[in-house]
């Protein structure tokens, strides 16, 4: 009984004709070519290039705006979905313009690193022992240079 269901889904052993078109088949097929996929971006590199592209923008863009700064490899929902997130950062702020928004970068990649610096600061316990050993790591240039920041109070807010 088993033979012949095998034989009546025509499973198992080929006749000796099919068996032999067979091999011909696999022996003058054509190689097969490997596509290599191009490697996924790290973690961030797609907001890195849209505010990128905001910060040498003159004013605010709109997503569409942006989407065609970044040559078009991006979908439409990308770039909103990335200006979103930023936006959530409080990295970037927007205004109405249309039936769309328009953003903007908050300011500068020098004050967006320094954002992220008092962020930092603000996430530790002991900001004094952080402060002290980030001068103490800082290579000599860095170092004078903060000193003197610091001596001229250049850029200091009043309060915090």
């Amino acid at each position: 009984m088993f033979y012949f269901l095998v034989k009546a889904l025509n499973f198992g052993p080929y006749p000796a004709k099919q068996a032999e078109e067979r091999r011909n088949t696999m022996e003058t097929a054509t190689p097969t070519v490997v596509v290599r996929l191009p490697r996924r971006r790290a973690n961030g590199a797609l907001e890195g290039e849209v505010l990128a592209a905001l910060q040498r923008a003159e004013g605010p863009l709109t997503p569409r705006e942006v989407q065609a700064r970044l040559s078009g490899e991006l979908t439409y929902s990308t770039v909103v979905t990335i200006l979103s997130r930023l936006l959530s950062k409080e990295v970037l702020t927007r205004t109405p313009r249309g039936r769309a928004y328009a953003y903007a970068p908050v300011t500068d990649e020098a004050g967006l690193a320094a954002r992220r610096m008092c962020r930092i600061l603000d996430g530790v316990p002991d900001r004094e022992v952080v402060l002290a050993r980030f001068a103490a790591e800082l290579p000599p240039g860095d170092a004078l240079l903060l000193r003197a920041v610091l001596s001229d109070g250049i850029g200091i807010p009043a309060q915090r």
